[in-house]
């Protein structure tokens, strides 16, 4: 029984698998992450760490920031600008999944309990608890960053706002039964000339 994942007779039902924790909660729910990526400045190379928070309903992806050294005080203003009552990305969220990266500081895990937000972390080693965020980061990655030499903080800003944008009106995501997150408006033809749109010079590109 327990080979096929039954907990003996006491304890069975006493605990909630992450599946049924994550349905349940599912439209409440938010995951962050960070990437780095090598960035040429008049100083060398400079790596940048790159915030991106997803909803994990709906797939839709936030860059939050980057910099080049996530302080305290950096990343307390991400939770201020994540918390804003008005436009912030978690106001309506319950729980906001991360691993235990030491750039999530206590003050900003306590920023975001005091917003009603629980920050849930992850256990050491465990990518499969976070895999919606984790999936972003390797399409961004393997799309568009490893296929680009930036040059300055505004280059990679620039590739990072056009591929959020691809990814949400223009790629095709399979965990979505491979609709489109929030397609732009087109005409509706039954007969017409392939159009290719491109984006960064041809490196994102989406045909209709």
């Amino acid at each position: 029984m327990r080979k096929k994942g039954i907990d003996p007779a006491p304890e069975r039902g006493g605990r909630t698998s992450w599946r049924t924790f994550l349905g349940a909660h599912w439209s409440t729910i938010a995951a962050i992450d960070f990437t780095t990526v090598e960035v040429w400045s008049r100083h060398g190379l400079v790596t940048m760490h790159v915030l991106f928070a997803t909803e994990l309903r709906s797939r839709r992806v936030l860059f939050a920031g980057m910099t080049p050294g996530p302080d305290d005080a950096w990343i307390r203003q991400i939770g201020r600008n994540f918390t804003d009552p008005v436009d912030g990305c978690l106001r309506e969220k319950r729980c906001c999944l991360m691993d235990r990266d030491a750039k999530f500081t206590t003050a900003f895990r306590n920023m975001l309990a005091g917003a009603g937000i629980e920050p849930v972390r992850l256990p050491p080693r465990s990518p499969n608890l976070n895999a919606w965020i984790e999936r972003f980061m390797r399409s961004i990655k393997s799309e568009c960053l490893d296929r680009m030499i930036f040059f300055g903080e505004d280059s990679l800003r620039r590739a990072v706002r056009e591929y959020v944008a691809h990814y949400h009106a223009e790629r095709n995501h399979q965990g979505l039964r491979n609709a489109i997150i929030a397609p732009l408006p087109r005409p509706t033809m039954a007969v017409g000339r392939v159009r290719c749109r491109e984006r960064l010079g041809g490196i994102l590109r989406c045909y209709h």
